[in-house]
């Protein structure tokens, strides 16, 4: 473990990098078979507000083989601390250095990041060019929106999941604990791992350029390896695993809040929005569902506010029981509704009439 203490009264937020929150788990590493990092490429406020860090915080320390810890991208008080003094970053669990981790998993949530990856891994002391890390460093592997578009980073990351995290996250895992005891390398679990459904391992493709950058060609080096690679979808959501336990920030996150997912996916359609089209098909959850998680959500946390999660919610068909139902189990607990993602055209006055009722 690193001890950071006497680091922590020169930095401007040490709630940061102290851990320890509501819901945080700390798993033994001694007895587990694999261990991952998940790394957000922005500062804690920002990244204890995504969701999906959620969704997979919960899966993979919900295994008895394996266990998942945070990093975030330091502010520049801590980062300068991090390089005068000479310590690696590390994640917030155990403190450990990220060099320590077996899987080092970035989300890719927007373009802007990019150059925080490369400067996390270089706080880490990880080889930031995949060809030339070592067999005993961290595989370095990436998700999430950007990983549609996963040439800009081709060079740094080891392999990318293309679509959906909750269902190839076990595959991956199950893969890579698999390789380890048959004394497999690096190598050939890439190549494994290359088979699964939604995986691509860039060293395993040969990628042409135009002279304007667009991609000429895109062809597979090996005969086993697939020659596209297909996203990943989940189908059905009531049976996907929810996280109705989060971990809680112990300082105010950009989106204070419970999220209820409620349905995934748009059927607008707008040229402009790229979620719109990476997260088809539309999936809902049953209303069942929601109001059961919303339940379990609101009691885990101790939030004051639970925000039900969608591209655009009021396009959800069971909206207005949603929100009565909710607002019927949240009545004595003063816990209020909000609908983040709104569109005007379709915001009807009894939905606001109702939302105005529960607060």
């Amino acid at each position: 473990m690193r001890d950071i203490e006497r680091l922590l009264p020169r930095v401007e937020k040490p709630g940061r990098y102290v851990g320890g929150e509501y819901n945080a788990v700390k798993k033994n590493w001694e007895i587990v078979k694999v261990r991952v990092a998940f790394a957000f490429p922005d500062i804690y406020e920002v990244g204890m507000s995504h969701l999906g860090l959620q969704i997979l915080y919960g899966i993979v320390n919900g295994r008895p083989d394996a266990l998942m810890e945070r990093v975030f991208a330091p502010w520049p008080d801590m980062e300068a601390l991090l390089r005068a003094e000479r310590v690696p970053l590390f994640s917030l669990e155990s403190r450990r250095p990220l060099a320590n981790f077996d899987i080092l998993a970035f989300t890719l949530p927007y373009e802007l990041t990019y150059t925080n990856v490369l400067n996390m891994l270089e706080l880490a002391g990880i080889n930031p060019v995949a060809a030339k890390r070592q067999e005993k460093e961290p595989l370095v592997i990436g998700g999430g929106p950007c990983a549609f578009n996963p040439e800009p980073l081709a060079d740094f990351f080891d392999l990318f999941v293309i679509g959906e995290g909750e269902e190839v996250v076990h595959e991956l895992l199950d893969t890579y604990i698999r390789a380890r005891q048959e004394g497999k390398g690096r190598r050939e679990f890439l190549r494994e791992a290359a088979a699964i459904k939604g995986v691509y391992v860039p060293a395993f493709y040969a990628v042409d350029y135009r002279e304007d950058g667009g991609i000429a060609s895109f062809r597979p080096l090996f005969p086993d390896v697939p020659q596209k690679v297909t996203k990943r979808v989940v189908a059905n959501l009531d049976t996907a695993p929810f996280p109705v336990r989060p971990v809680v920030p112990c300082i105010e996150a950009v989106h204070d809040r419970g999220m209820l997912e409620i349905f995934r996916g748009c059927s607008r359609g707008c040229r402009f929005c790229q979620a719109g089209i990476i997260y088809r098909p539309v999936r809902e959850k049953t209303l069942g569902c929601l109001l059961a998680q919303g339940r379990e959500l609101a009691k885990n946390t101790g939030y004051e506010e639970i925000s039900l999660t969608s591209l655009s919610s009021v396009d959800y068909s069971q909206l207005l029981p949603l929100i009565d139902g909710l607002a019927k189990d949240f009545k004595a607990s003063k816990v209020s509704i909000a609908l983040p993602s709104l569109r005007a055209d379709a915001f009807a006055v009894e939905i606001a009439r109702r939302l105005q009722e529960v607060r």
